[in-house]
């Protein structure tokens, strides 16, 4: 059987005979297109094959100054055989802050430059070829450089620590010998590390137990995104906004550290008439609940500081944070001595002051949380020597004025005692006397007025005491209108309104010609409020004096609100169904934006009023 004709042929090698020398630059087996990239990598002469066999070869010619209009292939041609390879590709060396845009833009550019270079090169006699490597590399380099500073977004400042400790460096902590710190390893076997890295474990575990609270979080997600927008901007809007915000960015540093509201305009502020919008939230002291009634409470005096302190007759004073939430308890302070009747955080916001039925009074330092108790016999007397009808026995009717500099305390048969704060001591350095028994005390915080100001007082017969402190003498003396037995009274601190409750459930509201001392005319009330029928026992204003709240403890769910422009009551809260019970203190926050609300079984209510803030 024959073999395949296919099989009977061999393989022809061609053989290189001994002795001779190869040369890489043998033109023989190579096409134009090699030639052209041996010239271009080793400079020299370019000599196109001239054996094309009539076929059309793509040849990329480059240029000089001789033959700069020489085209292949009549009638166009790819448009993109005249680029170089550094045009044609490049390195993507996946830098994370330059975008593919930005990547465009930077390509786009460098195409302007090398077109510009192109020309000038055309015009120099003496110049070298453009497709010289060196040449190009060179351009290329100045151009980025050039470019990249304008599009690279700028490093983003970073806060330096307020004070490094040089020996941290060098410090070695076991984690694995003691027991309280074997929860900061990462691995079982881990023992020792430096002290940068214990002091970073030491971060972590104090912001695994004590995580940040949710208004923070929220509040850093919105100077990050107010960052973002500001370094989008332009230099001339950005130069607007900051200054919208504040001055040389302290106001902006202070606004943004500050957890005040800002969006209030001078619209929304004006609170309107007739149905006002109330919402119920959980009670205040809900984490910690007093038992029985809740005799005094009181927010504290900053808006920066949410905390509302309760004072019970269990003789606790409880403190919470009112966040609208959780409302979670602070602290509790127990004075069995005392049997609480007031408590009142001092204008400064430092310190509260706590009094009763007992010739003595506490004071608990909200800084230190130390409590202090004054010695007996403040005006000098001793109780245990003297007879009761001549001694001043209890401190339940104080008040302090606006500056937190004296402190007004009501005696037996109708004494005024001047307490001055100052001192540290507290001691008494004057007193005034009414004709009766003081029923209720009130500091006129009306602006203008010079020292302590203006003391007023209200008499078991509605009679109206307006005391100058500095000369210890009465200014101005006045009747309540009506005389229906005068319980209470209490003004807004703006000094534009006066509100005096009786036993009737009668309350009459006053303009300003009630608390000035000048006005030489009996001032008559503006109008006399008659939704409560019973004995009032609270009144309260709030921050802006468009809110009077007045309550009456004598029968359940006797309260309402009084919208003070208009003197009249919201009709929609409360409602038969508002849980108040027997109301016994009242209180609104410095915003206005929260009012609590205690009663006689302990519970401290909490509503929040939405044209004040939102939640």
């Amino acid at each position: 059987m024959a073999k395949h004709p296919r099989k009977r042929q061999k393989l022809v090698q061609q053989v290189q005979p001994l002795g001779s020398v190869s040369y890489v630059d043998d033109d023989a087996d190579k096409d134009d297109e090699e030639r052209r990239l041996e010239s271009i990598l080793f400079g020299s002469d370019f000599k196109p094959d001239s054996k094309a066999n009539g076929k059309d070869a793509h040849i990329l010619i480059v240029p000089d100054e001789e033959d700069e209009d020489v085209l292949l292939g009549e009638g166009g041609g790819n448009d993109m055989e005249q680029l170089q390879d550094a045009d044609l590709f490049f390195v993507d060396d996946a830098q994370p802050n330059v975008s593919d845009e930005i990547s465009r833009l930077d390509f786009e550019a460098k195409g302007s430059l090398e077109d510009d270079a192109t020309n000038n090169s055309s015009n120099d006699d003496d110049s070298e070829m453009e497709g010289d490597p060196l040449d190009n590399e060179d351009e290329d380099t100045v151009e980025t450089a050039s470019i990249l500073p304008l599009i690279q977004s700028p490093p983003r400042k970073t806060k330096r620590s307020a004070w490094v400790d040089a020996d941290d460096a060098a410090l070695n902590v076991s984690l694995a010998q003691s027991t309280r710190l074997r929860k900061l390893r990462d691995a079982p076997a881990e023992d020792v590390v430096g002290g940068t890295q214990y002091e970073a474990r030491l971060r972590r575990e104090f912001e695994r137990i004590n995580p940040a609270p949710a208004w923070a979080s929220s509040a850093r997600k919105k100077v990050r995104g107010e960052r973002k927008r500001r370094d989008g901007v332009e230099d001339g809007d950005e130069g607007d906004i900051m200054s919208e915000v504040g001055d040389e960015g302290g106001g902006l540093d202070e606004l943004l550290t500050s957890t005040v509201g800002v969006l209030t305009s001078e619209k929304g502020s004006r609170l309107e008439k007739g149905v006002i919008g109330i919402e119920r939230l959980r009670d205040a002291n809900q984490s910690a609940k007093a038992e029985g009634e809740i005799k005094a409470l009181s927010f504290h005096p900053s808006p920066r500081v949410p905390v509302l302190m309760t004072a019970s007759v269990d003789r606790r004073v409880r403190l919470f944070n009112v966040d609208g939430h959780t409302n979670p308890h602070l602290q509790t302070l127990h004075i069995p001595e005392l049997p609480v009747t007031n408590a009142a955080f001092h204008p400064s916001g430092f310190s509260i002051l706590l009094t009763g039925s007992r010739p003595f009074y506490y004071t608990f330092d909200l800084q230190s949380g130390a409590t202090t108790r004054s010695p007996r016999g403040l005006w000098g007397s001793n109780p245990a020597q003297s007879s009761s009808k001549e001694a001043d026995m209890g401190m339940e009717l104080c008040a302090f004025d606006p500056s937190g500099s004296f402190l007004a305390v009501a005696g037996r048969r109708g004494y005024v005692h001047l307490v001055d704060w100052r001192a540290g001591g507290a001691q008494v350095v004057g007193s005034v006397k009414m004709n009766v028994g003081v029923q209720a005390m009130w500091w006129n915080r009306r602006p203008g007025l010079d020292g302590a100001g203006e003391l007023m007082t209200l008499g078991n017969d509605a009679e109206v005491y307006v005391w100058d402190v500095g000369e210890r003498r009465c200014v101005k003396r006045w009747k309540d209108e009506g005389g229906y037995g005068a319980t209470v009274m209490s003004g807004d601190s703006s000094g534009r309104y006066l509100s005096i409750g009786s036993k009737s459930g009668l309350v009459n509201v006053y303009g300003e010609d009630a608390s000035i001392s000048t006005w030489s005319a009996t001032p008559k009330a503006s109008k006399t409020l008659q939704n409560l029928t019973t004995s009032i026992s609270t009144l309260r204003f709030n921050h802006d004096s468009q809110l009077l709240a007045i309550a009456s403890k004598v029968k359940k769910d006797q309260m309402r609100l009084v919208h003070l422009p208009s003197l009249t009551a919201y009709s929609n809260w409360p409602t038969s169904s508002t849980p108040l019970g027997h109301v016994t203190a009242i209180d609104f926050s410095p915003g206005s934006d929260y009012i609590a609300v205690g009663n006689n079984r302990g519970r401290t209510l909490l509503y929040h009023l939405s044209h004040f803030g939102k939640l």
